[in-house]
């Protein structure tokens, strides 16, 4: 395709995403830093959406989404009435006063143990977070079949780290050595924080929070992985909503530097600020959101992949074409195709329904391409085909 095609397709992507951006700063929901940092680390974005708008220019993105909004009347394409403001005052983010630069935060609460819910991917590499980075974990599962699996799934990931020269051959033993598996909850009875990632189920999670209240000690925090339930429910299965907090993590846990730290209106300032701090001391990008569907990240980045369906579906280029496209133009690590294969076409389209259902935008109605590919069981990577062939 020619180099006018490629950009016209990363234009016709890119803006509403950037608009997007901006109107979710706009609505006080993330600051500047954290949008941006967000998206950078948790999908490795060269620039985040508020770097790329000074970068392009204000104006230049105001003029481009106009002609956008123009041609279609969707309003996801007009342009945000901060970005009309910031052209009308010929500014710019890196202009806005009072956002970010604070200081460091520090732990309110002392850490010293760590409990961990559940034994799938996301658990596991949670646990090997904390126990790398110095902490005694005890993790909960099933079965001690499962609990073996964590350890040696932990096990395999150290010694890779170790064929990297990433890691001294003596740590292994004492990062295994800080692990302790349960099949009682009980057993989390004294720890200071508990991170649970088990499966997205409101009703189970409810139950869990329910028994964490009881088994754990005063002053521990509960923290949930969630990456769409509501995290004020699990507040309100307690007797504790203030120490309830949200921790998502990115997957794999040990490689991806994002948590978005997600708050309540119930959680209290103390364990706001003790979670972020004990973010940073274990390697992690904390960055503060409340408690809505999608959060930062995948607020952003789904309704993108849904507009890269949609375009698909309108016959100006083929999966190829724009996943080549956006690799080129906008420097994303994988075209939008690409990672919906790898996130899985399931899971993708349950979060579009969530954006959907939560902000009611009509350009967030899941692209129907996408439904069909789910019903016909091309899920991605995890099935062999997605839309992109894996066989």
């Amino acid at each position: 395709m020619t180099d006018a095609t490629n950009e016209q397709i990363s234009r016709t992507l890119i803006l509403p995403y950037l608009n997007h951006a901006v109107r979710m700063y706009e609505s006080q929901y993330a600051s500047r830093a954290d949008i941006d940092a967000a998206m950078r680390f948790g999908c490795g974005y060269p620039a985040g959406p508020l770097t790329v708008v000074d970068e392009l220019g204000p104006q230049v993105v105001r003029d481009q989404l106009a002609a956008r909004f123009a041609e279609t009347g969707d309003n996801l394409h007009k342009p945000a009435d901060l970005l009309e403001q910031m052209v009308a005052e010929g500014r710019t983010f890196a202009d806005a006063q009072g956002d970010g630069g604070q200081e460091a935060p520090r732990l309110r609460h002392d850490i010293t143990s760590v409990g961990v819910v559940g034994t799938g991917t996301m658990a596991s590499g949670i646990v090997q977070v904390f126990a790398q980075s110095g902490y005694d974990v005890v993790y909960v599962g099933r079965s001690a079949e499962k609990l073996a699996g964590v350890e040696a799934g932990i096990a395999r990931s150290l010694d890779k780290a170790i064929e990297r020269g990433k890691l001294e051959e003596s740590a292994k033993a004492e990062v295994l050595g800080r692990l302790t598996g349960a099949t009682e909850r009980d057993a989390l009875a004294d720890v200071d924080i508990v991170v649970e990632a088990i499966a997205e189920d409101l009703e189970v999670k409810l139950q869990l929070f329910a028994d964490l209240d009881r088994i754990c000690k005063p002053g521990a925090i509960l923290a949930t992985t969630t990456s769409s339930l509501p995290i004020t429910e699990c507040a309100r299965a307690t007797s504790r909503p203030e120490s309830v907090i949200g921790m998502h993590f990115f997957n794999p846990a040990p490689v991806m530097k994002l948590v978005e730290v997600v708050t309540t209106e119930l959680t209290g300032d103390d364990i706001d600020e003790t979670v972020r701090a004990l973010c940073a001391k274990v390697g992690k990008v904390a960055v503060s959101c409340g408690d809505r569907a999608g959060f930062i990240v995948n607020a952003l980045l789904f309704p993108y992949l849904n507009d890269a369906v949609k375009l698909l579906e309108s016959g100006v280029a083929t999966v190829e074409e724009i996943d080549a496209a956006i690799k080129e133009q906008a420097q994303f690590p994988m075209g939008p195709f690409a990672l919906l294969d790898v996130v899985g076409n399931d899971v993708s389209l349950a979060i579009q329904r969530e954006l959907f259902t939560e902000f009611k935008e009509p350009g967030f109605a899941p692209a129907a391409t996408l439904e069909q590919v789910v019903a016909d069981g091309h899920l991605g990577r995890k099935t062999g085909r997605g839309f992109h062939d894996y066989s």
